[in-house]
């Protein structure tokens, strides 16, 4: 059992932004909103959250498990627009910061996927993607600030 993703359990107000194009040398963000509701699950082992994007007609679902033999978490994400499963991002935390690597592809073209989670609070945290097509740069395309919502 592992506690890393404890801070997320609850009700957030999300702040997204993200690229309108990825890929292609963009700078313009969309902004929008999100709530998500975390809770954990295999007693301790494993959580899940489910965004929904209010202003954007669709919701998103992370699954979160724990291999206590590799220390390490798999992230995996599906959405209401393919309810497909992406491949998963894996890693872990390190000095208050969890970072998780996969492979995927955008648009046919293969990338490395970056999550990092950081800015951990009891009220406030950040999280952000990012894709490399040569494993050396990377272009953030999408970023959350999540705000607890009071019980």
């Amino acid at each position: 059992m592992n506690h890393d993703f404890d801070f997320l359990f609850g009700t957030w107000d999300v702040a997204n932004r993200a690229l309108k194009k990825r890929l292609a040398d963009c700078t313009e963000w969309d902004e929008f909103p999100g709530v998500a509701a975390i809770r954990g699950i295999f007693g301790g082992a494993g959580n899940v959250d489910e965004i929904e994007f209010p202003t954007r007609g669709f919701s998103g679902l992370t699954l979160r498990l724990y291999d206590p033999e590799s220390e390490e978490w798999s992230l995996y994400w599906s959405s209401s627009r393919s309810s497909a499963i992406e491949p998963p991002v894996i890693g872990r935390f390190d000095d208050g910061v969890g970072t998780f690597y996969g492979d995927d592809t955008h648009e046919g073209t293969p990338v490395r996927v970056r999550f990092l989670w950081s800015g951990i609070t009891a009220t406030t945290a950040h999280w952000e993607q990012a894709f490399s097509t040569d494993g050396q740069t990377w272009e953030t395309n999408w970023l959350m600030d999540l705000t607890r919502r009071s019980p």
